[in-house]
């Protein structure tokens, strides 16, 4: 057997000289080939690679383009139909907060009368959105369009004053609720305060410049015991983070006002309530436990002393609304440099005729055909105040403000939209 030596090298040494040249000359090449051929395969990968990113990124931003919830032909489209005025000496209003309570019949009575009407609406979750989608399809029905999106969204607010110039701003969006700021405090900055500022910089930054009318709140009056609450009387004692907020509009709107000629219009509602009603209003989950046969909870004040509301019926609200809007007067503004002054107001909408807790709970026992059972307790420190009661004779002067609805009357619609609401949707959770 030949050593290994043998199996290795050939037994004539020129030729193992001659072949192993050939040997290496043959891998040489083929190494050479090996890396060129690699060479293009690493740049053909490096094509395809780049081209499906750059394919991908189109399909990607197709598909941002088609899910976005605004923007497009066909949006612009609908913004415009929407807002098209449909009466001599008419506005072309931009609603905020379309879908909520008052939004909704706001935005409604507008477009019956012949004005046109766009909404905005963030659709949050405060409360179950079903019921602001109903909303939605009520106001489709009417063809006013409402917009999904944030009063925060600076870019979308400047594209609907680009597509639309509108006359007016009903700004009714905000973070509703005494009790929950004690459990989400920021999103009453981020709906309250930085929302209304942010839309008050399109607003006068707009040519021409709308005027504008906005919902703050009977809660301004605070720790106020002065009898009924007045304009004039003092509102530096907030009793809650939310009243707090609406006061600080208060102040911010007037910086506004002053300094770059808006025409701003500030609403204190009292207590709104009626169908399509916010299902954590008192009255609303008092109909629902009721019904339920569950207990409700009645809060009363020091030294035992009932509660009582400045109960205002939804339709005498709207009609403080438009009213305000009618009597609004011009902007003085364009491009957010002033031209001189411009109106700065703020009204009361109530009903000048308070009402007890407990009184309410008997007239919906009686609607309701029910028996509650109350569990009274001491009211708690969450921001809620004793009573409330409006002087109304600014709004009744200015714009004939005169609210005609009691709440046994209005109590009565509200159980009798409840009732077909509810039964309506049987089987769905909407509250």
């Amino acid at each position: 057997m030949p050593p290994l030596e043998d199996e290795t090298f050939p037994s004539t040494p020129g030729k193992f000289k001659i072949e192993r040249a050939h040997t290496m000359n043959r891998q040489l090449y083929r190494c050479f080939a090996s890396t060129s051929t690699m060479f293009l395969w690493a740049l053909f990968l490096i094509a395809l690679t780049a081209s499906y990113l750059s394919f991908q990124g189109f399909v990607d931003s197709g598909s941002r383009y088609l899910s976005a919830s605004w923007g497009g032909i066909q949006w612009e489209k609908q913004v415009r139909t929407s807002a098209q005025i449909h009466r001599q000496g008419g506005m072309s209003v931009l609603v905020t907060g379309a879908a909520g309570f008052v939004g909704s019949h706001v935005s409604l009575a507008l477009k019956r009368r012949g004005d046109g009407v766009v909404g905005l609406d963030n659709f949050n979750d405060y409360y179950d959105p079903s019921l602001k989608k109903a909303r939605k399809s009520l106001l489709n029905t009417h063809e006013v369009f409402i917009v999904e999106g944030d009063v925060n969204d600076a870019k979308l607010l400047a594209k609907l004053f680009d597509v639309v110039a509108f006359t007016h701003v009903m700004h009714l969006a905000a973070q509703a609720g005494v009790r929950y700021a004690m459990e989400n405090p920021q999103s009453y900055v981020h709906s309250n305060i930085a929302g209304l500022v942010t839309l008050l910089e399109t607003c006068k930054s707009a040519n021409p410049q709308p005027a504008i009318v906005w919902a703050s709140s009977s809660s301004v009056y605070g720790l106020n015991e002065k009898v009924p609450f007045s304009e004039s009387d003092r509102t530096d004692q907030p009793a809650s983070l939310y009243a707090a907020t609406k006061k600080a509009g208060e102040e911010i709107t007037h910086t506004y006002n002053h300094i770059y000629g808006l025409s701003i219009t500030g609403l204190r509602f009292f207590t709104v309530y009626g169908p399509w009603g916010r299902p954590d209003m008192a009255y609303f989950s008092f109909t629902r436990n009721i019904l339920q046969g569950k207990p409700i909870t009645v809060y009363r004040g020091k030294n035992h002393v009932d509660l009582a509301r400045d109960f205002t019926y939804i339709d005498d609200i709207v009609k403080g609304c438009l009213g305000s809007l009618d009597t609004a007067g011009q902007s003085t503004g364009s491009g957010g440099k002033k031209r001189g002054p411009a109106p700065y107001r703020i009204f009361n909408l109530g009903n000048t005729s308070p009402v007890t807790v407990p009184t309410l709970v008997s007239i919906l026992e009686r609607h309701l055909k029910v028996k509650a059972k109350r569990n009274i307790v001491d009211m708690p420190g969450n921001g809620d105040v004793p009573f409330t009661h409006a002087n109304i004779s600014s709004a009744r002067r200015e714009f004939g403000y005169k609210p005609t609805t009691d709440l046994q009357t209005g109590l009565k619609k509200f159980v009798k939209w409840y009732l077909s609401y509810y039964g309506y949707n049987h089987g769905k959770s909407v509250n």
